[in-house]
């Protein structure tokens, strides 16, 4: 694997797979991104200078523009971060995701296929479209079902989901019917640095900085799979070089933990690293809010096979990953400051016509 196609490498995970690869890759780099709202330059920054990277504004459901761009870079390996990814925003502009995320799969799906036609069979063999998903596509585990594994049924319930589920059920026909080798790989709930700041955790982070309320949907007692940004892309890694074709591979950071919980954890750092803070302690800024609708119970990812398969285990153990991350966003707060003129913070997802 020399020369990677991403889609999507301005966003929050596509952005980490591209430092990761600058600085510890021999590869050769284009980024097609349609710079939406939750895109960021700044996220890349440290890629955008070396000769070995390549921005594209490009519309990941403009098919003929995507065909051109990989038919002009030639790559071994597409990996497909583009998407829609909020469920809050889902549910207030469900149109939106399903073109992006079903129909621009499509599209991608169609133009690797095109190139991947015509490869010759030495190439066509080492090729590979790798495809990144969610853990939602499942549904909603009770709390004492095992967890998802590469056999669970598919019962999406939010238009996120439903449209990353679309997505899905595409590469794996286009794999199936037409042989193009896509790798699909299921991530559970990522986190990190360069997150765009309407994620819960910089929601917290931010609201405690500021003194205002930190809202809790429902009773907070939703579970979701913790999984740090960077062990989220050393599995894509090793997806891109050793997956099988026609696999999936799920990723987990072995950490679930109730969403309450994860918020007074939060807390606790913010009152340890803001000592002089007036809205200490943090905590008592909580507020339980109206629960989002069709609001998924809990998400928990079994990766035993991934391992098994790979090698890959999470390394960033879920109480070194928050501590990280809180740094992270107090030492850059010029940074997600200046997105606030894209979101204003205000609550989306309340299913109201």
């Amino acid at each position: 694997m020399k020369k990677v196609l991403v889609t999507g490498g301005c966003g929050f995970i596509g952005s980490a797979f591209i430092r990761k690869a600058i600085a510890s890759q021999r590869l050769e780099l284009r980024n097609l991104d349609k710079l939406t709202y939750a895109a960021t330059l700044e996220s890349t920054a440290v890629a955008a200078s070396d000769p070995r990277y390549m921005l594209q504004q490009v519309d990941i459901m403009d098919q003929s523009a995507v065909a051109t761009s990989i038919e002009a870079f030639r790559p071994d390996c597409i990996v497909h971060f583009a998407a829609e990814s909020h469920v809050d925003r889902s549910i207030d502009q469900p149109s939106t995701f399903i073109l992006t995320n079903v129909l621009g799969s499509f599209a991608l799906a169609e133009a690797a296929l095109r190139y991947w036609d015509k490869l010759d069979p030495s190439a066509k063999r080492d090729f590979r479209l790798v495809h990144v998903s969610t853990d939602e596509v499942f549904g909603s585990l009770t709390p004492d079902a095992p967890q998802f594994d590469e056999d669970s049924r598919y019962s999406p319930n939010s238009p996120y989901a439903a449209s990353k589920a679309g997505a899905d059920h595409i590469m794996r026909a286009w794999q199936r019917t037409y042989g193009l080798p896509v790798i699909v790989t299921n991530l559970s709930n990522n986190y990190g640095p360069f997150q765009f700041p309407e994620k819960l955790i910089p929601v917290v982070i931010a609201a405690a900085l500021e003194g205002r309320p930190i809202p809790i949907y429902g009773d907070g007692r939703q579970v979701r799979d913790w999984l740090h940004v960077e062990d989220s892309v050393a599995g894509l890694m090793t997806v891109a070089k050793q997956g099988i074709p026609g696999r999936t591979y799920l990723f987990s950071g072995a950490a679930e933990t109730a969403n309450l919980d994860l918020v007074r954890r939060l807390c606790e750092l913010m009152d340890k690293h803001c000592p002089g803070s007036p809205h200490r302690p943090h905590e008592r800024l909580i507020t339980m809010v109206a629960d989002r609708p069709a609001h998924d119970r809990r998400y928990g990812v079994n990766a035993g096979c991934t391992t098994a398969a790979l090698g890959w285990r999470p390394q960033v153990s879920l109480d070194d990953g928050l501590e990280r991350t809180v740094r992270w966003y107090l030492e850059h707060q010029d940074w997600w400051q200046a997105l606030r003129r894209r979101y204003d913070g205000r609550r989306l997802g309340l299913g109201q016509a």
